[in-house]
This record gives structure tokens, C-alpha cells and sequence, in this order.
């Protein structure tokens, strides 16, 4: 997983509320056994025109031209910024793999469902939970000026505009201990890899028959 300590990017505002995991990655694109390759059908059903099928060239397809992230103007956005409730519906896990792989670091919202923002963190994916009336305000910034940029620095947990002026924001220390090191739960548990050698050491030594199988 990346780590995530200062990023600063290009803001998408997305004015949708309760915008759902099967918006987020269509439930059809979820038959892939791999964990890439989900980036090219985040919001396809709004971002294209034509349905579309796993393993499609993107290059064959019709962009609907008034969807936000078609626009020019949020080319290369890595910060998304959405309405209440963003990640609600199912619990799948494809939601953060796609938007990570499209781009996306961070995503500023009032509130986010409670499976997703969980899986958001387990994912490298910082999901920022800010007052509507912030949220409001920057929504408001992000679509008069052109390139609108924000810092989001971790270690601080603050969001820097580009005039300067920071927005605080709360994050639980562990999952940002997490993000800062670039650790998911496989992460976390290889780091007792020495710990865990020498109990199954000490496991075979103490109970040598647990080293044999039973014939098939």
C-alpha cells in the first residue's frame, strides 16, 4: 500500500449525494480475480455514454462530455470532493480499488457510509470528513477557479488552501498510523514475521506430527 504523508492535487467536485458503491464501480465489472484494472470503469455508467463490459477498450467507448471527470479542466484530479453519504449501497471493496487506480488519494465529504470509509483506509485511500458549510465553500472555490489545487498534509492533519489558509480534520491515530507507513493488515502482520517464524519453530519442535499431512 502507498504511503500517504503530503499530497497535493488537482480537485474534482462531484455534487452528487449518497453516491453508492454501484455507481462508484458497476456491479458488472466485478468478476475480475485480480485486484487491478478497475480505474477505467470508475463511474462508468455516468462517465460513458454506451454500456459498457469487462475488458472493453476504453478507446472504443462514448465519454458523456457532461460528466465532471470528462471535463479538461479536472484532467489528472487526485482529490475528489463529494456530497453527504458518499460510499453508501454494498460493502464491495472494488469501490476504493477503483477510485484509487483512477487517481484519486483523497476524498473530502460531509459524511461517507461506514463500510466504505473503512475500506477506503485499508486501501491507502484517505477519506476527510469536513462540515457541510466547509464542504459548501469549497465546492463553491473549486468550480470558479480553474486548477483548484489543495494540500492535504497527514502528519498535521490539515487541508491548505492555496491562498495558505488550513482546514483541520479528524483522523483515528492507528488508521493514520497506517497510512503514514503504508501498511494494510498484511502490511501489519508481516511486520511480526520474526515473531511469527519462531512460533511455528517452537509449534513443529513441541508437536513434530503437525509437519506431516494425512495421505489423500
Amino acid at each position: 500500500m502507498n504511503k500517504f504523508t503530503v499530497h497535493k492535487g488537482l480537485v474534482a467536485p462531484m455534487d452528487r449525494e449518497n453516491v453508492d458503491t454501484d455507481a462508484i464501480i458497476p456491479k458488472q465489472f466485478l468478476k475480475s480475480i485480480h485486484k487491478t484494472g478497475f480505474g477505467q470503469n470508475l463511474f462508468d455508467e455516468w462517465r460513458y455514454l454506451d454500456p459498457g463490459f469487462p475488458g472493453q477498450d476504453p478507446a472504443s467507448r462514448k465519454p458523456n462530455p457532461d460528466f465532471v471527470l470528462n471535463q479538461p479542466r479536472y484532467k489528472g484530479a487526485s482529490i475528489l470532493l463529494a456530497r453527504k453519504n458518499f460510499g453508501c449501497g454494498s460493502s464491495r471493496e472494488h469501490a476504493p480499488w477503483a477510485l484509487d487506480q483512477y487517481g484519486f488519494r483523497a476524498i473530502i465529504a460531509p459524511s461517507f457510509a461506514d463500510i466504505f470509509f473503512n475500506n477506503s483506509f485499508k486501501n491507502g485511500l484517505l477519506p476527510i470528513v469536513l462540515p457541510d458549510s466547509v464542504v459548501a465553500r469549497l465546492f463553491d472555490e473549486a468550480l470558479a477557479f480553474p486548477g483548484y489545487e489543495l494540500t492535504i498534509d497527514l502528519e498535521r492533519q490539515v487541508v491548505v488552501k492555496p491562498q495558505g489558509e488550513e482546514i483541520a480534520f479528524e483522523v483515528q491515530g492507528f488508521r493514520k498510523y497506517c497510512l503514514l507507513n503504508g501498511l494494510d493488515d498484511i502490511g501489519l502482520t508481516l511486520r511480526q514475521s520474526d515473531k511469527i517464524k519462531a512460533y511455528e519453530a517452537n509449534r513443529l519442535a513441541t508437536k513434530p506430527w503437525l509437519a506431516h499431512t494425512l495421505p489423500g
